[in-house]
């Protein structure tokens, strides 16, 4: 496996690009235009930069990552030649399955599909491709070239040759892969956004302030950064997909989100991308908590 394909520079698909390139894989990056291309290579030379400035890489090993990717706006000719392919395009069903119906009907027959959801089926995935056993999950953590786990999701159809291949492509990369079954929220999310929405409701009901509700969860309970902040981090939009996936996939009352993040992505307040969230990040290294909930006294 030499030649792989991002579909989707983005926060999660420059860091895939990034860390398959740094491995020594020729990539392909593929986008629907030439300034998302571009923006998402300018993010990878800054993350490599810092990882020159942190010693963890030498310029030369920088300029060689970069030599290594190339930017396409074209997917037929993107995935021609690939062994692996990685969508990692927003969070929502009907893109991700028109994305996977171009792939299949241009990849080489042996070329692997994976998909970086964080929560959508990826046998529903599978099902519109003409090769279900060779689809998968890959679903990094951001930011990919630092984080160390992919769960490894298999579809119902996924054969034990594709999971074992992804398995040992990603320890690599140097990750630690899990291999999980392909149910709602896999792992990760089933557990992590049901205590999200907890911290949002906590918000809502007025029992905390966002400070003190993120402090409690990193003082009390030792996470590097509190829910709220993770949340803002993740974006709003995304927690809420993944929250409906969860509702409808099990039908469970417990994963109903809460209607103030409802709102908040209503009102286009989805966290750092849109500068604004249960944070305000109008100085980007100096977040504070949004105007709307300074408050001082809570019910």
């Amino acid at each position: 496996m030499k030649n792989i394909t991002v579909i989707g520079s983005g926060t999660m698909g420059n860091g895939i690009a990034h860390v398959f390139a740094q491995f020594g894989y020729t990539v392909t990056l593929v986008d629907i235009s030439k300034e998302a291309l571009d923006k998402g290579i300018n993010t990878i030379t800054k993350n490599l930069d810092r990882q020159v400035a942190k010693g963890g890489l030498t310029e030369v090993e920088k300029v060689a990552t970069l030599s290594r990717i190339l930017p396409v706006t074209d997917l037929a000719a993107g995935v021609k030649n690939a062994d692996l392919v990685v969508e990692a395009a927003t969070e929502n069903v009907d893109l991700k399955l028109k994305i996977f119906r171009d792939i299949d009907a241009n990849a080489p027959a042996n070329t692997i599909l994976a998909s970086n959801t964080s929560s959508i089926s990826i046998t529903k995935i599978a099902a519109v491709t003409k090769r279900a056993d060779k689809v998968i999950g890959m679903h990094f953590m951001n930011p990919v070239p630092v984080m160390k786990l992919i769960e490894v999701i298999r579809g119902y159809s996924t054969s034990d040759e594709v999971t074992n291949t992804i398995m040992d492509l990603a320890r690599k990369l140097e990750k630690s892969p899990v291999e999980v079954n392909d149910y709602p929220g896999f792992v990760a999310n089933k557990i992590l956004l049901p205590m999200i929405n907890e911290a949002i409701i906590t918000l809502h009901e007025g029992t905390a302030g966002v400070e003190e509700i993120d402090t409690v969860m990193r003082l009390g309970m030792g996470h590097p950064m509190g829910p709220l902040r993770l949340a803002d981090f993740i974006g709003l939009d995304v927690c809420l997909a993944i929250l409906k996936v969860l509702q409808d996939g099990y039908g469970n009352p417990k994963y109903a989100p809460c209607p103030l993040l409802v709102n908040m992505v209503m009102a286009g307040h989805m966290g750092n991308k849109t500068g604004k969230g249960f944070y305000d990040y109008s100085d980007p290294k100096n977040p504070v908590v949004a105007e709307q909930f300074r408050k001082t006294e809570f019910a």
